[in-house]
């Protein structure tokens, strides 16, 4: 189960787990939210999704009007979200950049980038999209690195979109893949070998609630 950093009568904050999944999938396993309303002592309302592989901050409604406000927040990208993550190589360092790349749904539960990866261009603002498809969806997500460690990276990744794996591709397809992730980059390289997906959800910004932060995990790579 995961831990409850933060709880009152509208709101439950929790500390996801990595290798979890919040709700049932064709595996079979059990799932976060069928343990929910024994754990919590009442019926969960969902507001906002993480990554089976991805751990740390979740929140949870207690009543329908709150999961109506923070829903419409997490729309409004009124939400500011900050991940950590491992990646392999050097991005650049020194200031905040941005990508600002469309994804659009590719094949096997992929998503990719909706235009060919030679017209990624690189600036000095961030990555941007010289040719897109046109068919994909609007995907921005702010990058700083914070330290470098024997051939990794660990960036802060506050994504202003909120798109399936938008981190996970974003990084994968500018060059530097997240560490554990077996579906981006090319995971049979050993520099992106590690024990678990290395992204970890630090913490959410919601306005009217409060700031939220979730420490890395104990299975979260040292450096």
């Amino acid at each position: 189960m995961p831990g409850i950093v933060y709880r009152d009568e509208r709101l439950a904050v929790l500390d996801k787990p990595a290798d979890v999944s919040l709700l049932a999938d064709r595996s079979g396993a059990g799932c976060l939210w069928d343990l929910l309303p024994e754990s919590l002592g009442t019926k969960p309302y969902l507001v906002h999704r993480l990554d089976k592989g991805t751990s740390g901050v979740l929140l949870v409604a207690l009543d329908q009007a709150t999961q109506r406000r923070l829903t419409r927040a997490f729309q409004a990208r009124a939400v500011r979200k900050y991940y950590l993550a491992w990646v392999t190589g050097a991005p650049p360092g020194g200031r905040t950049r941005t990508v600002d790349l469309p994804l659009r749904k590719g094949r096997k539960s992929r998503y990719r980038v909706a235009g060919p990866r030679e017209s990624i261009r690189r600036t000095a603002s961030g990555w941007t999209l010289g040719a897109p498809d046109g068919d994909g969806h609007g995907s921005v997500t702010r990058l700083r690195v914070l330290r470098r460690s024997a051939g990794r990276t660990l960036v802060l990744a506050a994504p202003v979109t909120g798109r399936t794996h938008q981190i996970r591709v974003h990084l994968a397809w500018i060059g530097h893949p997240l560490l554990g992730d077996h579906l981006y980059g090319r995971p049979d390289d050993p520099a992106q070998q590690a024990p678990r997906l290395q992204l970890h959800c630090h913490r959410l910004v919601v306005p009217g609630f409060g700031s939220f932060p979730a420490a890395t995990p104990g299975d979260w790579l040292p450096g």
